[in-house]
């Protein structure tokens, strides 16, 4: 594997972001660095849910990354050795596959080699605690604290067995639809489905929820993914576009649409039946509509700051109540675990349930949105049309992520926001900063501007919500250029 040159080839301190440890494969990620942190993990998940769960027992899972099972294998001897009953996945599966058996396994967590959206050079490990979803900072906080000090292992090593996550991960998505109904659409042809898999562990995945084939690409594994990223972003999925688009014009006359799945499949976007590209942005209200009208659920919808100020508007047309969380899915799953949540999803396609494990899940996702589009008859994009009629609320959405010189750069930026905040953006007065996670500039006329800033690298995350796409690189641009003239 041929590294860029842009990418950093010192070895890093372990730490923790979000959502797990990631490194380079060969420079941070190595064999001896994740036997030494795969135990340490299970440790600490004992002291935290053993005395819940009552077992050493331990999930070891897997995507489809250069050398994941090795590592995987690796780590599980390791735990192991270290006294912990192992289950050790037989094969690559889906993340929210291993935090649905850590839960249905009663196992004090999973650990999973992945490094989700990453490219290719990248593997990592997450951590996912007894109770089915992403343990909590402070959990990983204390991993970090015994790196450098003395780990007692038992004399007595623990058993390993190995294990089939597929099986009973599928029967639990299948009972959350109309399984039967979804299948009689795809059988009489009355729509046709594709998904990308991005040559990640969604593959094969909604054929086995289903019982039948649908349309796949990108299903061999390809751990340079083509020379970009597993990621479900519209830079990546010329192909799904063009096979789409020509499946359409040879059959309109029934309904069809694409999924696409990041490489760990936690994270999800869809393409309609005239091959456009459809965020969660998109895809949020779309599910909260389905699921308040046709499934009757009730509870929060748990929204990001980033989200779109469409999901509240759809919200109220069902009187369900909105909670906002900074940027981060950990943030929505904290709210799951300690109040009634109906849905809570973030803009860069990471969506849950509460009615399933407190964990992202693509595959859930995925049937959700075939069951509205069977149910209703309609595609994804009319239903989201509709719903913008309903609500009179019309926008475009764009992110994109600036680089900057340095973290001095960086640091002279949020100094200027913090002590000289801004009151004009593109001649729209600002009438609102909300501070919950960066800052978030409200206009006039109602449009939003988002400047928040990487915690780990010198990156500035530029996002906007505006009547148009014109508006929305108006302000994207102004943005850029207010950071760069301070660089």
């Amino acid at each position: 594997m041929v590294l860029p040159s842009s990418l950093p080839i010192a070895v890093n301190a372990i730490k923790f972001g979000t959502d797990g440890w990631r490194g380079i494969i060969a420079a941070d990620f190595t064999f001896d660095r994740v036997a030494m942190v795969a135990p340490i993990a299970a440790q600490v998940l004992a002291n935290v849910y053993g005395e819940t769960t009552g077992n050493r027992k331990i999930i070891v899972g897997y995507d489809r990354r250069f050398l994941a099972e090795a590592f995987a294998s690796q780590a599980a001897e390791a735990i192991q050795a270290a006294g912990f009953d192992v289950l050790l996945s037989e094969s690559y599966a889906p993340t929210p596959a291993f935090s649905w058996a850590a839960k249905k396994l009663n196992a004090l967590g999973a650990i999973v080699m992945t490094a989700s959206h990453n490219p290719a050079p990248y593997l990592g490990l997450k951590v996912k605690g007894a109770f089915g979803g992403s343990v909590p900072a402070e959990i990983t906080r204390q991993i970090e604290g015994l790196l450098d000090g003395e780990f007692s292992r038992q004399e007595t090593p623990g058993s390993l067995e190995i294990f089939n996550p597929w099986p009973s991960y599928c029967e639990g998505l299948r009972a959350k639809v109309d399984i039967d109904r979804i299948k009689d659409a795809i059988a009489q042809h009355k729509i046709t489905v594709f998904a990308d898999v991005m040559h990640g562990a969604a593959a094969g995945g909604l054929a086995q929820v289903l019982g039948l084939p649908i349309r796949e690409i990108n299903s061999d594994r390809n751990p340079l993914f083509d020379g970009g990223a597993p990621e479900p972003l519209p830079r990546y999925l010329s192909q799904l576009f063009r096979v789409m688009r020509t499946h359409g014009r040879k059959d309109s006359t029934n309904l069809s649409i694409g999924f696409v799945f990041d490489g760990d499949s936690d994270r999800i976007a869809a393409v309609d039946g005239e091959g456009n590209f459809l965020s969660s942005q998109i895809l949020i209200p779309i599910l909260i509509e389905h699921l308040a009208t046709r499934r009757g659920l009730t509870g929060e919808v748990v929204k990001t700051v980033s989200a779109s100020d469409l999901i509240p508007r759809v919200a109220s047309l069902y009187n369900l109540p909105v909670f906002e969380t900074p940027v981060g899915y950990k943030y929505i799953a904290d709210r799951m675990l300690e109040s009634h949540v109906s849905i809570g999803g973030e803009e860069s396609g990471g969506i849950g349930y509460g009615t399933h494990i407190p964990e992202r899940d693509a595959l859930l996702s995925a049937l959700y949105l075939l069951e509205a589009v069977v149910q209703s008859g309609m595609d994804l994009s009319d239903i989201y049309r509709g719903l913008q009629s309903q609500t009179n609320f019309f926008s475009a959405y764009d992110r994109i992520d600036l680089p900057l010189a340095s973290m001095d750069v960086r640091a002279r930026l949020l100094e200027q926001l913090q002590n000289q905040p801004l009151t004009k953006i593109v001649g729209q007065d600002v009438v609102d900063c909300n501070k919950i996670d960066g800052y978030k500039f409200r206009l006039a006329d109602g449009s939003w501007l988002m400047i928040r800033f990487s915690g780990t690298e010198p990156v500035l995350r530029l996002y906007c919500e505006a009547a148009n796409l014109e508006a929305v690189y108006e302000r994207l641009n102004w943005a850029k250029d207010w950071a760069n003239s301070l660089s």
